[in-house]
């Protein structure tokens, strides 16, 4: 009885830190995304694990169709997917990332042929097929102990570009415990198929292992705030503290006039704050973000805030912020991930409001238009 709450606590909970991740702006990036679904197929694999043990399976035969998918194929894909856009590598690889679910997808497909015949009983194989299904049954046995271990080395080997060495060694902590469960995994898998050995024993503590996997990242994820690159926001959220603050950046609150007391030079504070708030928070992506919104994080008047971008770029609020979201554009047109984007899709994603202000400044900044610039970098 225990042991099966500590089971369904780990499913809520790693469905709910999945979702606030896939929903919340705070921790919503490309490579958490994959994480969240990381947590998806581990709440998948520990909710096949409670039907197990509750006899589901014998009320409802059909549910046996998602127990017999090998989700355990999903786990080093989304994991080394994750780990590759945290390193910010995507452009450095041209495998399509669709390649890594591959494996997943043959091991679907034939175990759903095979539970079409043996749980549904939509038809019979016939002999001629069974064999068939025997030679693409190896296959499957041999993508499982080539393609597992591959993914998580390759993993480890990712790791080294990451820069920042805390969040390095959080995530080379995570590879770890993960990389253990699937290896013990796979070998008891192999010794069940291969000795006819009881695995079951085995399976409830990876089982277990599972949920401190889920339990470990939530505290990682929200309380050490290591899955956000917009740590302070996360801090100031649960905080309930509007105030953002930087080290070294001293931040007034409020109007008041020592914020006309700073040299308005390149080495202002609240420049340096503006500047880190759009390369390290990307505010810029904010389609509705104006002086107001800036003014009210940096502490000051949206006319200083005026009066600080003018002065030391020489353009206006909106055409600084623009530079940024053009920028951002560019990035997204090289990367392979948004080849199947249309142009709009990634200028709207980058913060602008319409198409007509997408190409406005594309051109004001570039000099071309994004179709222009696209067929350039061809």
């Amino acid at each position: 009885m225990i042991y099966t709450t500590l089971l369904i606590i780990a499913i809520f909970q790693g469905m709910l830190l999945g979702l606030v991740i896939l929903k919340s702006s705070l921790f919503n990036s490309r490579s958490n995304r994959y994480l969240a679904c990381l947590l998806f197929t581990l709440s998948i694999k520990l909710l096949t694990q409670v039907f197990e043990i509750q006899h589901v399976f014998t009320s409802y035969p059909l549910l046996r169709f998602i127990d017999n998918i090998e989700w355990i194929f999903l786990i080093p894909a989304f994991l080394f997917l994750f780990i590759k856009n945290r390193t910010n590598t995507t452009g450095k690889s041209r495998l399509k990332n669709y390649w890594y679910f591959i494996p997943f997808a043959y091991s679907a497909v034939l175990n759903i042929v095979n539970d079409l015949d043996h749980v549904e009983g939509v038809y019979t194989i016939p002999e001629s097929g069974i064999t068939i299904i025997s030679i693409l049954g190896l296959i499957h046995l041999a993508l499982a102990v080539t393609f597992i271990p591959f993914l998580l080395f390759y993993s480890y080997f990712t790791i080294k570009h990451l820069k920042d060495s805390k969040e390095k060694k959080w995530i080379l902590i995570l590879l770890t415990i993960v990389s253990s469960v699937l290896f013990v995994w796979l070998i008891s898998a192999l010794a069940g198929l291969l000795l006819d050995y009881d695995i079951s024993s085995t399976m409830s503590i990876l089982a277990l292992c599972a949920t401190f996997i889920i339990h470990w990242t939530a505290y990682i994820g929200i309380y050490k705030y290591k899955l956000a690159k917009n740590k302070e926001a996360i801090y100031n959220f649960l905080n309930n503290d509007s105030a953002i603050s930087y080290p070294n950046l001293q931040i007034v609150q409020n109007n008041t006039p020592q914020e006309h007391r700073e040299s308005i030079t390149a080495d202002n504070l609240y420049f340096q704050k503006l500047e880190l708030l759009c390369k390290d928070q990307h505010i810029y992506t904010d389609s509705t973000l104006n002086r107001e919104k800036v003014a009210e994080k940096l502490g000051i008047s949206p006319g200083y805030v005026s009066q600080i971008v003018n002065t030391i770029t020489g353009d206006n609020f909106a055409h600084y912020i623009n530079q940024y979201r053009v920028e951002a554009v560019k990035e997204m047109i090289s990367d392979p991930e948004y080849e199947n984007d249309t142009l709009l899709t990634i200028g709207l994603e980058s913060g602008f409001t319409s198409k007509t202000t997408f190409y406005n400044a594309f051109k004001k900044v570039t000099g071309q238009t994004p179709n222009e610039y696209k067929n350039t970098t061809k």
